[in-house]
């Protein structure tokens, strides 16, 4: 019988002997019963199995689900194996053994993919590791395809490192989720270390090379203009019958300047006539919210005069304000060196012309005077002992064309080098601006370039799903907490945004390189006037698929996995109320993880989840039940939402520490008070989980119990009585 869901949920009955229900046997009842078919088990691929016989063990040890995990990224090997290592005859077997058993299956794409907008370890960004990664979770989906028929494909997000005290949703920005209501003035959660909330750094991007800046620092000053402002209250009219109010930016000569950020015409430093320097002052991090706001009031004018609108692209953050004021010192530098050189080099045009002239007049008077009385018209030469004085090295008399033609030459260079100096200085200036249009904060470049790999392997499964009612899903999940994607808000926003990009790409004919200001211009413009590309034929387009069909594809082919053991990392960052005890501020914590498990669950996000626990510090995978990770409550939250996909133990740590990783997996049964049952004429059945758990399991000899639903009833004794799992 196969349902709707596309697995095979009719297992073969057996005779009730013994249900070990852990309440008899000095364990508390869960709060909700699940069953041995509820809930599977992680196989990573070359660790856990190492070929298909590996996985078919752990069908015969009674697993009823299956998480089939590739550790290996690019080439395969031994112990990190990929799903190109298994050709078409392993997945007909594996499909097979699936089938045959009635054992539901699903996928984990490359553990060590960390988000799909291609960070490195240096936190630089490119396009061809995402491309890389894009292509891992693909294969992971053909396999899935060829093996499950469906279900989700994992895929770890984590796209970059933030800190802890400033978690913010793009779509949000006045939130701040690292508190208790994400207000301003709420308590702070977490931290990554006491002073955090103090000295964080803010990593941005440069969106053209994908370079990461970590510059932006909240316990760091810059060195600011004090900006030439009217600081009179009563408004006049400048000379350009412009008028000018108090606080509008003048010139030197109280002309009111229109675009204070244009980098030539633009705002200029005051100038202090009693020191004869320009004025500058000292900005803090809570200063740049204020000059980020502003500076977006001056870009949206300049759009309006424009006709344009200012995108949420080119709008400036408080971080990126903080890193362009670094950047306009050095490229200040450079103007002011540019035109110091241009203006050097004009002197000297101008002297070179001279002595040209002088040159002429004195051939002139050499050919006009006989060689005994050229003496007359000689000059003293103290271009050496100007270095060391007359009385080291007495002045030479000379010729004056000899003069005139060394002066000449050194003219000449110097031309030369006012000419390098100046146009590379201007050009280091020009860079420099170039480069602050284009410093963005990590999250602008993740929904310009990462979430098209996520909506482009969720248009990969939607055309490698064969059964609309079982589809292959692309399961985003939480990482830890120190990356982008590891917080409840991040990990739904990073949904959210990948469906709204797939539903672009199925509705749009048009697919583009980059996001542009200019909506619907296949064409950019530099400031050349050079036009350059910006859309290219979209690939996905399907003009058949409305924009309503289009946004239920994405819904059922993009969904979270809820990680346990991931979100209960939080834990370690949490910073403790003042004045609560330890038990208190531990209930608290349990609150705020079951909120935001409750936020996903409500709003149908969760399509996967990974029943892991630990202690709160590291991700040792033990089995659920055995820390602090509210195990019951959660699958409580999920039941009472309708969850009924995947649950999947990940028993890492169970490998080591006890006789196998299946022992974590009937942990997990025997904490949620799954059943045990008895088989055919075996006398003498033992009465405690423990004795089923280390009978069998890891043991030579035959099995005498399976577990649940797996069992075959009585009918099918064989005439021998011989026992049967």
């Amino acid at each position: 019988m196969q349902f709707s869901d596309g697995y095979y949920n009719h297992h073969p009955m057996v005779d009730y002997y013994n249900a070990m229900d852990p309440e008899s046997y000095g364990e508390a009842p869960p709060g909700v019963e699940l069953g041995i078919q509820d809930i599977g088990m992680s196989v990573p691929m070359g660790i856990s199995a190492q070929n298909v016989a590996g996985i078919y063990s752990k069908i015969r040890m009674g697993a009823g689900s299956l998480e089939i995990g590739f550790p290996g990224v690019g080439s395969g090997q031994r112990q990190a194996q990929t799903p190109e290592m298994y050709g078409k005859d392993q997945r007909q077997a594996l499909r097979e053994l699936g089938m045959i058993n009635e054992v539901k299956m699903t996928t984990h794409a490359a553990y060590n993919i960390q988000g799909m907008t291609g960070q490195d370890q240096q936190g630089n960004f490119a396009l061809t590791r995402a491309r890389i990664a894009q292509h891992e979770v693909q294969r992971a989906i053909d396999f899935a395809a060829d093996v499950a028929g469906g279900g989700s494909v994992v895929v770890h997000t984590g796209e970059w490192e933030r800190p802890l005290t400033e978690i913010k949703i793009p779509d949000e920005p006045e939130k701040n989720f690292s508190r208790r209501n994400a207000s301003p003035h709420d308590r702070l959660m977490f931290k990554k270390r006491v002073t955090e909330d103090a000295d964080a750094q803010f990593q941005l991007v440069d969106d053209r090379t994908g370079q990461a800046f970590t510059t932006a620092q909240k316990d760091r000053l810059v060195a600011y203009p004090v900006w030439n402002r009217h600081e009179g209250k009563t408004p006049y009219t400048d000379g350009n019958g412009k008028t000018v109010n108090s606080g509008d930016y003048i010139d030197y000569e109280g002309s009111l300047i229109e675009d204070p950020l244009d980098p030539l015409r633009g705002r200029v430093p005051k100038f202090n006539e009693k020191t004869g320097r320009f004025e500058t002052t000292y900005l803090s991090w809570d200063n740049f919210k204020d000059v980020a706001k502003e500076t977006n009031e001056f870009l949206g004018k300049r759009m309006v005069r424009e006709g344009k609108t200012l995108s949420w692209y080119d709008e400036v953050s408080q971080s990126e304000a903080f890193l362009y004021a670094t950047l306009e010192t050095n490229e200040g530098h450079s103007r002011g060196w540019a035109l110091s050189y241009g203006r050097a080099a004009g002197d000297h045009i101008k002297v070179l012309q001279k002595l040209r002239e002088a040159k002429k007049y004195y051939e002139q008077i050499d050919k006009s005077i006989p060689d005994e009385d050229k003496w007359k018209i000689m000059i003293r030469d103290t271009n050496l002992s100007r270095y060391v004085g007359p009385e080291l090295i007495p002045p030479e008399t000379k010729h004056p064309l000899e003069i005139i033609e060394r002066a000449i030459k050194d003219n000449e260079k110097d031309i030369e080098f006012a000419r390098q100096a100046s146009t590379s200085q201007e050009q280091q200036a020009k860079d420099t601006f170039e480069t602050k249009q284009h410093i963005k904060e990590p999250w602008k470049y993740v929904k310009n370039q990462g979430i098209k790999g996520y909506a482009e392997a969720a248009l990969h499964a939607y055309r490698k799903t064969a059964d609309s009612d079982n589809p292959i899903v692309v399961a985003m999940e939480n990482i830890f907490p120190e990356k982008f994607g590891g917080h409840p808000q991040e990990l739904k926003w990073l949904v959210k945004t990948a469906r709204e990009k797939m539903v672009e790409f199925l509705t749009k004919p048009t697919y583009p390189f980059m996001e542009s200001p200019h909506e619907g211009s296949l064409m950019g413009q530099y400031p050349d006037g050079t036009l350059y590309a910006t859309e290219t034929q979209n690939p996905w387009y399907t003009p058949d698929i409305s924009k309503e069909e289009a946004e239920k594809i994405a819904e059922r082919h993009i969904k979270a996995t809820l990680d346990t053991g991931h979100l209960n990392m939080w834990r370690k960052f949490y910073q403790p109320e003042p004045g609560k005890t330890a038990e208190q501020n531990d209930v608290d914590f349990r609150k705020w993880m079951l909120e935001q498990i409750e936020d996903l669950a409500k709003n149908k996000l969760i399509g996967n989840v990974h029943l892991t626990d630990n202690f709160g510090y590291h991700d040792d995978h033990i089995a659920p039940g055995q820390g602090n990770v509210p195990v019951d409550e959660i699958i409580g939250i999920l039941k009472k939402h309708g969850y009924d996909k995947a649950i999947t133990v990940e028993p890492g740590a169970d490998a080591s520490t006890d006789i196998s990783d299946f022992h974590g997996l009937m942990k997990t049964w025997r904490h949620f008070g799954s059943p045990i049952y008895g088989v055919g004429m075996r006398i003498g059945a033992p009465t405690t989980w423990s004795d089923v758990q280390y009978s069998y399991f890891g043991q030579a000899r035959p099995p005498y119990y399976v577990f649940g639903p797996y069992a075959p009833s009585n009918d099918w004794t064989l005439w021998s009585a011989v026992p049967m799992e």
